[in-house]
């Protein structure tokens, strides 16, 4: 790994939306990069994982069942173990997110964006 990762120049080695790909480990925790578009997540739980979305570029909605949080470039949230959610990116949105390193995609639910494997883009 190296000592520093600049974000701009590792989302610019992709533009699929809706595929983490992982830039970074520590811990048991990955840190991955992915670009959203479009109304696509499921609800879904993970219920044993943390999950912590920080907006590098845009806007976008978490939703739980009895609140929305509305997050912009530069700010984070963190959704509790076994909360259900689902996210709604306003335009194209950058994120960056920390999970632990095994967690499921889309949590206990499979879609058309679910993906089993990730990939990586640090050495």
């Amino acid at each position: 790994m190296t000592d520093k990762v600049n974000l701009e120049e590792y989302f610019e080695k992709f533009h699929d939306t809706f595929s983490p790909k992982i830039v970074g480990e520590l811990n048991g925790q990955h840190v991955k990069l992915v670009r959203c578009e479009g109304d696509k997540i499921p609800w879904h739980t993970h219920d044993d994982e943390d999950e912590m979305f920080f907006v590098v570029d845009g806007s976008l909605d978490i939703l739980e069942r009895d609140r929305t949080i509305t997050l912009h470039a530069g700010e984070f949230s963190i959704v509790r173990r076994g909360v259900e959610h689902r996210i709604v990116p306003h335009g194209h949105v950058k994120l960056m997110l920390f999970e632990p390193a095994g967690i499921a995609h889309t949590g206990n639910v499979k879609t058309e964006i679910t993906k089993e494997h990730l990939d990586r883009l640090c050495p």
